[in-house]
């Protein structure tokens, strides 16, 4: 347990930010499941839409640094793969 001030301030700001970092990261694999729940529907419009919204998530979550850029920009690669070949059959 922390003694000084310092330390206990520190524990506070460790815990709040752990939060948060959760909370982004439940959104992204939120968005990644109504995104992959569309695409096995068949459901293109759906699908288009999820994969817009999930972008958007994936650059906010990358930009403070709760995911790294480049593990952002990977899943956004391998999403928009699934995506086109699904437009494609």
């Amino acid at each position: 347990m922390a003694h000084s001030l310092s330390a206990k301030k520190r524990m506070r700001q460790d815990a709040a930010r752990n939060s948060r970092n959760r909370w982004r990261k439940r959104r992204v694999k939120a968005g990644v499941k109504t995104f992959l729940d569309a695409v096995h529907d068949g459901d293109q419009a759906k699908a288009t839409e999820a994969y817009r919204a999930i972008t958007k998530t994936l650059d906010q979550v990358a930009a403070t640094g709760t995911i790294h850029k480049n593990a952002a920009a990977r899943t956004k690669s391998r999403l928009a793969k699934r995506l086109s070949a699904m437009q494609a059959a």
